[in-house]
């Protein structure tokens, strides 16, 4: 990829660039003849692997100040944002500062957040370092952060003003990242292109060298939904297939010190829900089969007793997608064609959960 990809169905360029800096210099030297200040947001495997790369290609970050914080969902929270506060105006930053958000989801999340609250907002632009914030957490304009170690309780819809997608940054990643990125990917094709699924359902994410060819259509997928519904009041649901059940396992699993990444919970989360499908929607044996083939080949199990069901749902019950208390799931209809706000109500929850244990 030797040269910018800009996509742009957002109202912001999503710029995907293997080690082509030429757009995003040209985004930010305007910002420096405005005379803002810059910030950099890092934790630390960003700034051990990353912030050098940057600092050396885009000249109008040359005397950013760099903000470091601590990587892992446990630090995604509101006292983490009030030390970040605290550091932009110790720093003197002013509304016209700019923050650039270099790392993976949490990083992407929680500096559009900080952002946006800060002096009611200031300007921020997305760098995403791991595969998942590259096809999924950094685009959106979701911002948040978790409280009482409940996902993305707290946040608002704020627009970054460009994202810059550098697959090259992806080298930087072991192992498990570059899974956690790839049950996104997944998930884009089971809800709305089967034949992008059917491209990729033989591949082992280890055997996948050419990143890029998977990020495009997978920005393309998402962009194209939040496009038609920015602020998640029907369609963009669809993104949350995997994601009620799998957001109550990350959540579980960091309670009792065997944290799972976003990804690898939102993939069990799709084989339970893909389970719920055949009870609850249109979806074959036959399909399913082939989807629990695909993230058995491609993820572990992890599998809580059943005396945990019940914090488990309790969990799900607080789920953004609820409706006056009752879960409410994304699930499919056939892969490819997602459908929402499909109502469960808890015997069948623990049945996926079982069937999830029962493998």
């Amino acid at each position: 990829m030797n040269t910018d990809i800009v996509l742009n169905p957002l109202g912001y360029p999503l710029i995907v660039a293997d080690n082509n800096f030429s757009t995003i210099n040209q985004l930010l030297n305007k910002e420096a003849e405005s005379g803002c200040t810059f910030f950099i947001l890092v934790d630390e495997n960003t700034y051990q692997h990353c912030i050098s790369q940057l600092l050396t290609n885009i000249e109008a970050l040359a005397q950013a100040e760099i903000i470091e914080i601590e990587s892992g969902e446990e630090n995604k929270t509101i006292e983490i944002c009030t030390h970040l506060w605290e550091a932009l105006t110790e720093n003197g930053a002013d509304r016209r500062s700019v923050m650039i958000n270099l790392g993976g989801g949490v990083i992407t999340d929680m500096g559009g957040f900080v952002s946006a609250t800060y002096k009611r907002g200031i300007r921020f632009y997305n760098i995403p370092t791991t595969l998942l914030s590259q096809v999924d957490a950094s685009t959106g304009s979701k911002t948040g952060v978790d409280l009482g170690g409940l996902k993305n309780q707290i946040g608002v819809f704020a627009d970054p003003q460009a994202v810059f997608i550098n697959p090259a940054f992806l080298k930087t990643l072991p192992s498990n990242q570059i899974q956690s990125g790839y049950g996104e990917i997944l998930k884009h094709a089971l809800i709305a292109d089967k034949e992008y699924w059917n491209a990729i359902k033989g591949k082992h994410y280890t055997e996948i060298e050419d990143w890029g060819a998977l990020i495009l259509p997978s920005l393309r997928i998402k962009s194209e939904i939040v496009e038609q519904d920015p602020t998640e009041k029907g369609l963009r649901k669809l993104l949350n297939f995997g994601h009620t059940i799998g957001h109550a396992l990350e959540t579980f699993a960091l309670e009792n010190n065997h944290p799972l990444l976003h990804g690898q919970a939102v993939a069990l989360g799709m084989l339970a829900e893909a389970w719920l499908s055949t009870q609850l929607t249109t979806l074959s044996a036959d399909q399913f089969e082939e989807i629990k083939e695909v993230i058995l080949y491609n993820f572990e199990l992890y599998k809580p007793s059943e005396a945990n069901f019940e914090r488990l749902l309790e969990l799900m019950g607080h789920d953004k997608k609820n409706i006056s208390g009752q879960v409410r799931l994304t699930l499919l209809n056939e892969i490819g064609k997602g459908v929402y706000d499909i109502k469960c109500d808890p015997k069948l929850l623990k049945d996926a959960l079982r069937f999830l244990t029962s493998i």
